[in-house]
């Protein structure tokens, strides 16, 4: 313990030094580090995708310093600082685990996390949704919205029930699109949203999914790029047939 205490300390007190004497340091605003906090944590999510342990750790050092960054330039106009911030999640995660640090008594995680909305909606939170955020990626968001929603019970029974769904919902994007209305959108949206929900029956992360897919389009695609330039043609000026050929092979590969 006191290792990772003497660790801490090192950063806040670095932390200090940039602040105190590095010209970009010294220059940066919550709202200037913002963006780069977006990238450092996206960063963080590819190394987690790729399971790169040792590049997660250097992630999570770049996330602890933003961290660790915010709160030191909160504390040199006294709204908070470093100790607020580790105290207050303290205080919120012994509020919100009654059935640890209280007498309440859980079978299972539903159950927790059925609780913790509860006491959310008793810390004076009008809706169970307050607490996704607005911008986050959409794919993202839905999650969170449909994991928000089971959390007080509106959620349903078994994953075949969320199948049928789909299905319904794949019918009416296709009508909607055989006759050309406005709904087009509206319907494509239903769609993607009932996979994700059924995706998370099967606990499945519908952004590792995807991206997963985009680096597998990617990795075959590239192999096509290659190998037909090793034969001296062009992919744009292949049909899609001579192309098939190709994709084919980077599939068996």
């Amino acid at each position: 313990m006191n290792e990772k205490l003497v660790a801490f300390e090192r950063l806040l007190n670095i932390m200090d030094e940039l602040r105190e004497k590095c010209p970009w340091d010294k220059k940066q605003t919550m709202q200037s580090l913002r963006h780069l906090t977006i990238e450092e944590t996206y960063e963080l999510t590819d190394a987690i995708i790729e399971n790169d342990l040792g590049e997660v750790k250097k992630e999570l050092g770049d996330i602890m310093l933003h961290l660790v960054f915010y709160a030191k330039i909160a504390s040199e106009t006294n709204t908070f600082d470093i100790a607020d911030v580790l105290n207050s999640i303290c205080e919120k995660l012994i509020h919100r685990h009654p059935h640890i640090y209280g007498d309440v008594k859980v079978t299972d995680e539903e159950e927790v996390k059925a609780n913790w909305e509860k006491l959310k909606l008793k810390e004076g939170k009008k809706s169970v949704l307050e607490g996704v955020p607005k911008s986050l990626p959409y794919l993202v968001k839905a999650v969170r919205i449909q994991d928000k929603a089971r959390g007080i019970g509106f959620d349903w029974d078994n994953k075949e029930q969320v199948w049928d769904k789909v299905n319904e919902e794949i019918d009416e994007f296709k009508l909607e699109v055989d006759n050309k209305s406005d709904k087009i959108e509206d319907e494509f949206g239903d769609v993607l949203f009932s996979l994700i929900n059924y995706g998370r029956f099967l606990e499945l992360n519908p952004e590792d999914a995807l991206e997963k897919t985009n680096k597998k389009f990617i990795k075959r695609f590239q192999y096509m790029e290659a190998e037909t330039k090793k034969e001296g043609k062009t992919l744009s000026e292949m049909s899609l047939d001579e192309m098939d050929v190709y994709w084919n092979k980077a599939k068996k590969l």
